[in-house]
């Protein structure tokens, strides 16, 4: 089965539109490789998290940050897809 992208996200920051660009990106890379990515309103204040199933890769309480989607985009390729290439997103940043 396909893994699932959860991204959650808090509403009242104003960080939907930041999770829909996420989704949308996640969604366009890894098409044949995703069985969905959910957006999922949180409940705390602050909140942004996105999971791979059962596993949590990026907490932007932890981090102290949000992700950068090319960062976010390799999490996920390790766990959905590995080994696949992702074009200028594998390459570090300068």
């Amino acid at each position: 089965m396909k893994p699932n992208v959860i991204i959650s996200y808090c509403p009242k920051c104003g960080w939907l539109l930041r999770s829909a660009w996420m989704a949308q990106e996640l969604l366009t890379t890894f098409t044949d490789d995703l069985q969905g990515v959910s957006l999922q309103p949180a409940a705390i204040n602050g909140t942004f998290k996105v999971w791979v199933n059962d596993t949590l890769l990026w907490d932007r309480k932890r981090e102290q940050d949000f992700p950068d989607i090319k960062v976010l985009k390799q999490l996920v390729r390790d766990i959905a897809a590995p080994g696949k290439p992702l074009g200028h997103s594998d390459k570090p940043a300068e």
